[in-house]
C-alpha cells in the first residue's frame, strides 16, 4: 500500500507551480562584460543590467590598444565586473593558452581597478558558439568574424547561470598582483 503525506494530492505537480520550480538565488544587479581572448581577436559580450541574459557585443583586434578599447567598453557599459575566459584542457589542466589568459586578465585587472576581473573556465565555449552560428545559417566565413563574440556570450551566460545557482560570483577573482584568488 502506498502512503501519501497528509494533504498531498494524487495529481502530479504542474510545471511552473511553486513546488516544482528549482530554487534560484538572485544575481547581483549590474551589467557584466565577458571577454574571450584569442591571438587575433578578443570577443566581447554584455549582460543585461539584471544579470539574466548575455549577448554578443563586439570583437576587438588583439594587440596594441586592446586594453584601452576594452576599458572604454567597460566604462561605457558601466560594468560591475569583467569575466575573462580561462582555457583549460578536458582534464582541467592549464597550458600555454591558459597562462596567456591569466596574464591578460592580470593586465586588464590593473587597467580596470577597482572593477573586479574574474577568470572563468571556458571549455567548449567556442565549439558551442560555432554550433549555434551554424544552426543559425551562418557559413564558415561569416562565422569567423562573429564566433569570438558569440563564445564570449556563451561564457558570460554560463557565469550568470552559475551565480544564479550558487549565490556566489563565478570563477576566480584576479588579484592586482597578477594571480587569481580562490
Amino acid at each position: 500500500m502506498l502512503l501519501r503525506p497528509s494533504g498531498a494530492s494524487s495529481r502530479p505537480a504542474r510545471a511552473g507551480h511553486p513546488a516544482t520550480r528549482p530554487e534560484t538565488t538572485p544575481v547581483r544587479e549590474g551589467v557584466r562584460l565577458a571577454v574571450d581572448v584569442g591571438s587575433v581577436r578578443v570577443g566581447v559580450a554584455r549582460s543585461d543590467p539584471g544579470g539574466i541574459l548575455a549577448s554578443p557585443l563586439t570583437v576587438v583586434r588583439s594587440g596594441p590598444g586592446e586594453l584601452d578599447e576594452l576599458a572604454t567598453l567597460v566604462a561605457g557599459a558601466d560594468a560591475i565586473e569583467v569575466i575573462v575566459g580561462l582555457p583549460t584542457s578536458l582534464s582541467g589542466r592549464e597550458g600555454i593558452a591558459a597562462a596567456g589568459a591569466r596574464s591578460f586578465a592580470a593586465e586588464l585587472a590593473g587597467r580596470l581597478a577597482p572593477i573586479p576581473v574574474r577568470l572563468v573556465d571556458e571549455r567548449f565555449t567556442t565549439t558551442q558558439a560555432h554550433d549555434a552560428l551554424r544552426h543559425g545559417g551562418k557559413d564558415s566565413r561569416a562565422r569567423r568574424g562573429m564566433v569570438d563574440a558569440a563564445a564570449a556570450a556563451v561564457l558570460l551566460q554560463a557565469a550568470l547561470d552559475t551565480e544564479r545557482a550558487t549565490g556566489s560570483p563565478p570563477g576566480q577573482l584576479v588579484s592586482l598582483a597578477g594571480g587569481a584568488e580562490a
